[in-house]
């Protein structure tokens, strides 16, 4: 009888166990599952980002060897498809890349050669939508509007 309760204390004790490593497990699979360098690619840095509510952000790139910007939208929360977008224009040379579509993770990326110029970009998770203008522009100060349809 002895070494039956001790068989079920220890199988009550391994049960708890992976019941706690399952519960301090769970709280990873909410963390975003990819990067803004891994949607443009390794040689963008990040340099610019506004939330989209709580849903997620969106994030303005630039890679000084080529010159280009990349805008992408990342969810906070992936998992069942939504509406969602990211976009960007620069105004002076009338160049512009946008995506729309329904993602589980991220919109994205859109690029545009934006070397010393102004670049208004932005992007959208279901009816929560971010827009900035005039970023990125030396000391002029750009302009965000963040707003619900």
């Amino acid at each position: 009888m002895r070494f039956s309760r001790s068989v079920l204390a220890a199988s009550a004790v391994a049960a708890l166990a992976m019941g706690a490593t399952t519960a301090l497990a769970a709280p990873a699979s909410a963390a975003p599952n990819t990067t803004p360098q891994k949607v443009c690619g390794s040689g963008y840095k990040t340099v610019n980002s506004a939330a989209v509510g709580s849903l997620g952000t969106v994030y303005l790139t630039y890679n000084s060897t080529n010159g280009k910007n990349c805008v992408t939208t990342i969810r906070t929360n992936p998992g069942t498809a939504r509406d969602m977008s990211a976009w960007i224009y620069v105004s002076d040379t009338d160049a512009g890349d946008q995506d729309y579509g329904t993602y589980t993770s991220y919109a994205g990326p859109t690029y545009v050669y934006g070397k010393a110029h102004c670049v208004d970009w932005g992007g959208s998770i279901d009816n929560v939508y971010v827009q900035v203008y005039g970023s990125n522009c030396a000391a002029l100060r750009e302009h965000r509007v963040t707003f619900t349809r």
